[in-house]
């Protein structure tokens, strides 16, 4: 094992242990260095690689924090890597949002109240009957993002948040290119909310899937 990557391993298993927490500032680099057996470079490239992944915050004339690790946060090093590989990932981030959302949605048949219901229908309306592709997908994007958060798992929020930026340029793509795509859009999310406000969490998982499914089939295709 190289000994950066030794340093990184102790490093987190004092986060994972409790040892250290969440937006708890760290000991000085020579005490730390001294209480895990590590030279002072080794420990500053771990400390280095781990600000890079927002596991740890080194603040300038202050310290080295340890971060929120808020999954949102700690997810962004994937956002990045995917924005990088968007026309190599487009693909694979669909099939990752198809085993993600259907789940989140079924989920959501279960917990959702009366209010959510309402405000997601008003969300659906709210596009009118010829909206542009634009506001269609911004409009996706917020219908999923609130079936999400109603999941009540933040970390499946998180990653279908990471998951489904870089599919947004294919989407609008689609609606571009296929004539009926907005209609069946908005025919398959009134479908998808019904089951919700029915609380029936298997009719909300097969609309769910068969939503990405369409989308996914049409972009194989294309490419």
């Amino acid at each position: 094992m190289a000994v950066t990557d030794e340093a990184i391993g102790k490093i987190k298993g004092m986060i994972v242990s409790g040892v250290l927490r969440p937006g708890e500032r760290l000991p000085k680099e020579a005490d730390l260095a001294a209480e895990l057996g590590l030279s002072r470079n080794s420990l500053r490239e771990a400390v280095r690689a781990l600000s890079l992944l927002n596991v740890l915050d080194v603040r300038q004339g202050d310290g080295t924090y340890v971060s929120s690790l808020e999954p949102r946060l700690l997810l962004e090093a994937v956002t990045f890597i995917l924005d990088f590989h968007q026309d190599d990932t487009v693909m694979q981030a669909f099939q990752v949002r198809a085993i993600l959302e259907p789940a989140a949605t079924e989920l959501a048949a279960q917990r959702i109240n009366e209010q959510q219901v309402v405000d997601l229908r008003a969300l659906i309306e709210s596009l009118g009957e010829q909206p542009s592709v634009e506001e269609l997908v911004s409009n996706d994007l917020e219908f999923h993002r609130r079936i999400a958060v109603v999941s009540g798992i933040p970390l499946l929020c998180s990653l279908l948040e990471t998951v489904t930026g870089p599919t947004v340029r294919a989407r609008v793509w689609r609606g571009i290119t296929q004539a009926e795509a907005v209609g069946r859009t908005l025919a398959e999310h009134h479908s998808i909310l019904d089951a919700l406000a029915f609380h029936d969490p298997a009719t909300a998982r097969a609309w769910a899937t068969v939503h990405i499914s369409s989308v996914t089939r049409w972009l194989d295709s294309a490419l």
